[in-house]
């Protein structure tokens, strides 16, 4: 008995890949039509989630550490810890400044330093940073020493930065504000 069942099993493979084949195909089926507005306003609200939730992980950060940060209408948020000696302008765009920096996650997680790849020099406004840096810097002074929160839309976004920092994940720089100079008014 077991022998006549392994003489028909070819049989019945072969019959089956007849039905199988004799099956009509399928029509091709259009995709939905997209609704642009429709769409949009469903990234507006993811946006407008992502920056909520930022700015409550934000706001836990500072109530924690029991810092008084001070809150742009950009979102950065800027907490000046040892304010220069004397009283100064402020940094100007275009302003070409030097910084000892500690850049890290709000769960302390130290991303990069000057530490090891010694301080930045950078023109505000102009060049390839961190636009949130940026826009903190024209809040400070010389010699200033403060925490500046970034939020993921100012930092380094949907992306991360591939390396060391993950996507939508707002950033901390520790700074100090070594030199400044100002262009001429």
């Amino acid at each position: 008995m077991p022998f006549r069942f392994y003489k028909s099993l070819p049989f019945c493979f072969i019959a089956f890949a007849l039905v199988v084949s004799c099956r009509e195909t399928p029509k091709a089926v259009d995709p939905p039509a997209i609704n642009p507005d429709k769409l949009k306003n469903q990234f507006i609200k993811a946006n407008q989630q992502v920056v909520a939730k930022e700015s409550d992980e934000m706001d836990y950060y500072q109530k924690s550490h029991h810092l008084s940060f001070v809150k742009t209408r950009e979102g950065i948020r800027y907490y000046i810890y040892k304010p220069a000696p004397s009283k100064g302008d402020s940094i100007r765009d275009g302003a070409i400044v030097t910084i000892n920096y500690t850049v890290s996650l709000l769960d302390g997680t130290e991303c990069y330093s000057s530490k090891t790849e010694g301080p930045k020099e950078f023109k505000v406004g102009m060049d390839n940073l961190e636009d949130g840096l940026h826009k903190a810097m024209l809040y400070l002074k010389e010699h200033d020493k403060a925490l500046i929160m970034i939020p993921s839309h100012l930092a380094h976004g949907l992306l991360g930065d591939s390396k060391k920092i993950p996507p939508q994940v707002p950033i901390i720089y520790d700074v100090e504000i070594l030199n400044v100079n100002n262009p001429a008014h």
